[in-house]
């Protein structure tokens, strides 16, 4: 750019720095409609016109004061960017020009004339577009008020046109409810003339079962706590019926805001409301008995456990028939049918004058709500009336039918006050007067509950717990009676559970087996036990210690079990005759053919046999002859009944003599016998003055993990 006066002209390079810091402190000081760089590109355009004017001989103030107001139309108007611009056209901008220089003549006077011109402009513009704004605001103003006065005749007038013919009801009434004027569709609607309705209040309109709320409701409005409501409401028609309608009520104001009158409109919605109400009854009612079905049961019971007043006790009685399956399947869906509705019928009257709900919550299954404060006494009262009420003879069609049910009983204060709470507890009694015998009730026990809880979560956990390796085995040993040397180890199963600690067979075997799981850990427990045994007997073969093996009746059953044991076996390189397998009678003495088979191809693998618990069960000693078995395990009971510590010496003398002749018996048959749960030294001579082999118990040590056995066998 040219500059004059003594040569000097401005650095164009400090001239853009002076312009990028004014941007900086514009943006810092206040909002900016425009972009960084937008705004930098504006300020170099003023710095440069301020520079040149610095720097030429034409007077300074005109230029400043058309900067100050470019920067108003630009809409950088924040009072701390003028004050910050005027200031550094003395602090910053001669020597961001200059380029360190020497300034012309009179730069000062130049400067201060400058900033004044600057503040000048910016003030002018500022005080231009205030007035600019101000005229602008009073011509809408005038405009307004013209525009509104019309705008009200306007909306009169269309008020009347809509109030004469709109198809649905219109009516206007003062605040006291007196009603001002209605239009003929609201006549028409309530049966009246308009003239009639003219003199009339609103209240004597209102139907009986709603009229505190509506006049609660309109007074709240004409006080001006609300400007609108909208109900379903009936009104009276002046034959006397009722007509159902949707009502919807505003208040108008005076300009001061004090409530004028309200304008009703209110359509007639008979038709649809009764079809929502006969939507609603089948949606909540059960279409073949009729009864309330599950969604209107816990509606009701969610409504009397969450109620604002604190909430009574609850009961339920939940009913199923029993066997109804077959009388559906043998008789036919239709019998079946008409056998629901007529139990249905009386489970409804048997508790009618109490008015309990009676709910069909599907299928066979029923319930039973008893409200009202009542206790557990109250609830067994209506579950006996109601089995009493179904266990009468039922005659459907040509067929008569004995009938019965099973009644789970849950009262609110055993089973909370949650609805999902309470029928879950439900269920779970209902189960247990089914597993009762049928025909019962059963009521819900805490205890009992969380048992069953624990037992499930048992169950469940035990795949998991076999996946996991959660088992382990302890052995408990066998001795000689005649010398005390450890011939032989039982294996028994234990589960380290990782939150109940080391649980006993006694919690989970009977789960296992009636889950069928008992084949899997039964097989484990043999893998284990062989692997066990055959480090044992690599260490110390001398000992030549026998694992004993519980084999399960489902075990012994399976057709792969012999197949089984012998790649056990194999898989472990233990010696046949080092295995015993121990069996319940009731898995061996039997008539059939093949239990016999399998344990003659056990035997033939070279492994012993063992009866387990032997006397217990139902004994064929003409069967026993043929089993291969090398060993009875005579059981608790009869061992228990030989005890020296016992005060009857006569009943002392009848278990004692009992052991006597099964020993007698099992050496006439040439098998080992071996007495279990012996305790004390006691009953360990009587057994030994009886020659009886050998004996367990803890007497001879408890089940012990494997490194405990090696440590005994080490120690012989």
């Amino acid at each position: 750019m040219a500059g004059t006066s003594g040569g000097n002209a401005a650095d164009r390079s400090g001239a853009e720095r002076y312009a990028a810091e004014w941007a900086q402190a514009v943006r810092r000081l206040g909002f900016v409609p425009l972009s960084a760089a937008e705004t930098e590109r504006l300020l170099l355009v003023h710095t440069l016109r301020l520079a040149h004017v610095l720097f030429s001989a034409e007077p300074a103030a005109p230029a400043a004061e058309e900067v100050g107001r470019a920067l108003v139309e630009a809409h950088l108007t924040e009072p701390g960017m003028i004050e910050w611009s005027v200031r550094s056209l003395a602090d910053r901008f001669p020597a961001q020009v200059l380029g360190g220089r020497a300034g012309p003549p009179g730069l000062g006077d130049r400067i201060a004339a400058m900033q004044g011109a600057l503040a000048a402009g910016f003030a002018r513009a500022l005080r231009d577009r205030t007035f600019t704004q101000q005229e602008r605001i009073a011509r809408s103003a005038w405009q307004a008020r013209d525009t509104v006065e019309q705008a009200l005749r306007d909306s009169e007038a269309r008020f009347r046109a809509v109030f004469r013919g709109a198809a649905i009801g219109i009516g206007i009434a003062g605040v006291d409810g007196t009603i001002i004027d209605v239009n003929q569709p609201f006549a028409d609607m309530l049966g009246y003339q308009i003239e009639e309705l003219r003199r009339t209040n609103v209240a004597s309109l209102f139907h009986p079962d709603d009229a505190a709320g509506m006049w609660e409701l309109y007074e709240e409005l004409v006080e001006g706590k609300h400007d609108t409501a909208r109900v379903e409401k009936r009104y009276y028609r002046k034959d006397g019926s009722a007509v159902w309608t949707d009502l919807a009520v505003s208040l108008i104001r005076y300009d001061d805001g004090r409530p004028r009158f309200t304008v009703a409109v209110v359509e007639d919605i008979t038709e649809r409301y009764e079809l929502q109400q006969r939507l609603r009854f089948q949606a909540l009612h059960d279409p073949l008995t009729g009864l309330p079905n599950r969604t209107l049961f816990f509606e009701t019971l969610d409504r009397l456990l969450n109620s604002a007043a604190p909430p009574g006790r609850v009961g339920v009685c939940f009913l199923d028939l029993d066997g109804f399956k077959a009388i559906n399947d043998g008789l036919g869906h239709d019998l079946g049918d008409r056998l629901l509705v007529t139990i249905a019928r009386r489970l409804a009257d048997c508790v009618a004058e109490q008015g309990y709900l009676v709910a069909r919550m599907g299928g066979d299954e029923f319930v039973i709500l008893v409200d009202g404060g009542a206790g557990v006494d109250d609830v067994i009262a209506v579950a006996e009336l109601a089995l009493a009420a179904v266990s009468a003879p039922v005659r459907v069609g040509d067929q008569q039918l004995a009938v019965s049910a099973s009644v789970g009983i849950v009262d609110s204060d055993l089973a909370g006050t949650s609805a999902s709470a309470l029928m879950k507890a439900a269920d779970t009694t209902l189960y247990w007067a089914k597993a009762e015998g049928r025909g019962r009730w059963a009521v819900y026990d805490p205890e009992r509950s969380a048992r069953d809880i624990a037992r499930s979560a048992l169950v469940a956990g035990l795949p998991v717990a076999l996946d996991r390796g959660e088992f382990v085995l302890h052995y408990q040993p066998i001795v000689s009676l005649l010398d005390g040397r450890l011939l032989a180890v039982e294996a028994l199963v234990r589960w380290q559970h990782p939150e109940l600690g080391l649980i006993g067979p006694d919690r989970f075997i009977g789960l296992a087996e009636e889950t069928g799981l008992i084949v899997r850990l039964g097989e484990w427990v043999l893998r284990r036990a062989c692997r066990d045994a055959r480090r044992w007997h690599t260490e110390f073969p001398e000992a030549r210690l026998v694992v004993s093996v519980n084999l399960a009746a489902r075990q012994a059953d399976a057709p792969a079990i012999v197949d089984t044991v012998a790649d056990a076996l194999a898989s472990s390189g233990l010696p046949a005759e080092l295995l015993q397998l121990e069996l319940t009678e009731s898995a061996v003495m039997g008539s059939a053919e093949e239990p016999l088979r399998t344990l003659h191809r056990l035997a033939a693998l070279g492994v012993r046999l063992a009866i387990d618990d032997f006397g217990t069960g139902y004994s064929n000693l003409a069967y026993l002859r043929r089993l291969p078995i090398t060993c009875l395990k005579l059981a608790a009971p009869f061992v228990e009944g030989i005890r020296g510590d016992e005060p009857d010496l006569a009943a002392d003398h009848r278990g004692e003599r009992i052991v006597d002749a099964l020993v007698r018996l099992a050496h006439a048959l040439e098998l080992w016998v071996t007495a279990e749960a012996v305790e004390t030294e006691a009953q360990a001579e009587r057994l030994r003055a009886l020659r009886c082999d050998t004996a367990q118990g803890r007497l001879f040590g408890p089940p012990e993990p494997e490194q405990a056995i090696t440590a005994r066998l080490r120690a012989v």
